[in-house]
C-alpha cells in the first residue's frame, strides 16, 4: 500500500540556491521523521511548474497508514517552514510510503518483505526468485521451490517484490463456493 498526503507551501525570503541538495534535506528531515517513529527512505525534489514538488518517502516495520502520513506531513512541513531549506520558492509537499516497486536494498527492506515473493539479483548477475522467510542484519533467507537459500547482503545487488494477484494458500473467501 502506498499512501500520501500533499500540502502547498509559499515561502517568503530568498530563493534556495542550487547547492541545496538531497543530502542536506535528508540530514534535516531524518531526525524529524525518526522522532515520529518512521524511517526516512528518500527525499525527492522535482520541478512542478512554477513550484517544486518535495516528495518525502517514509516507512516502518508496521507499515504506514494515512493517519501516520498526516502526522509525519505536519512534522516535516513545520521543519521545512522553520528552516531555509526550501528558500523563497513555493513548493508542494508530498509525504508517502514506498510503493511495491521500491528496490530492496537495505536489511530493513528485506525484513519488511517477509512472506513476499521477491526476485533478487546477485552480484554475479544471476537472478533468484523466492519467498522471503527470514531476514536479519546480515542476510536474507529465500524459499526457492521448497528449498531455503541464505544470501548475504554482500551477495545481492537488489531485490524487487513481485506482485501476486492469486497467491496460493491465501485464505480468500471470495469465489469460494460451499
Amino acid at each position: 500500500m502506498s499512501v500520501n498526503a500533499g500540502r502547498d507551501h509559499a515561502q517568503g525570503g530568498r530563493r534556495a540556491s542550487g547547492h541545496q541538495t538531497r543530502a542536506a534535506l535528508m540530514r534535516l528531515l531524518e531526525p524529524v521523521v525518526a522522532g515520529a517513529g518512521f524511517d526516512l527512505e528518500d527525499v525527492l525534489v522535482t520541478p512542478a511548474g512554477k513550484r517544486r514538488q518535495v516528495r518525502v518517502i517514509v516507512d516502518s516495520d508496521g507499515g504506514v497508514s494515512l493517519d501516520d502520513v498526516a502526522i509525519v506531513s505536519q512534522e516535516v512541513s513545520a521543519a521545512l517552514d522553520d528552516s531555509e531549506a526550501m528558500g523563497s520558492g513555493a513548493y508542494v509537499l508530498e509525504v508517502t510510503s514506498p510503493g511495491v516497486d521500491r528496490p530492496l536494498t537495505h536489511p530493513r527492506h528485506w525484513r519488511r518483505a517477509s512472506g513476499r515473493l521477491v526476485r533478487a539479483t546477485l552480484t554475479g548477475g544471476e537472478e533468484v526468485t523466492g519467498r522471503v522467510t527470514a531476514a536479519d542484519d546480515t542476510a536474507v533467507v529465500l524459499d526457492t521451490e521448497g528449498r531455503e537459500r541464505r544470501l548475504g547482503y554482500d551477495e545481492l545487488t537488489r531485490g524487487l517484490v513481485q506482485v501476486e494477484f492469486n497467491r496460493r494458500g491465501d485464505d480468500d473467501p471470495v469465489g469460494d463456493e460451499d
